[in-house]
């Protein structure tokens, strides 16, 4: 069972939590009748962080890698 307030002030402050209440019910009625919608805040990026990073060589075929092997002796 719920409490009765017992002063003058919790009756008045009951009174108006429950008209606090019924007019943002109402509100939020007329506000989707009218097609209004909530924004959602915008997520935030992930930042994708890569395991192995490129490198920068150069790949060169199996007998060009020889030849230069021999020109540099």
């Amino acid at each position: 069972m719920a409490k009765k307030p017992t002063t003058p002030e919790e009756a008045s402050e009951s009174i108006l939590v429950t008209a606090a209440k019924e007019i943002g019910a109402a509100a939020g009625k007329v506000a989707a009748l009218a097609g209004v919608k909530a924004e959602k805040p915008p997520s935030p990026k992930k930042v994708v962080i890569p395991k192995l990073a490129p490198k920068n060589k150069s790949r060169l075929p199996r007998k060009q890698k020889k030849a230069l092997k021999k020109a540099a002796k």
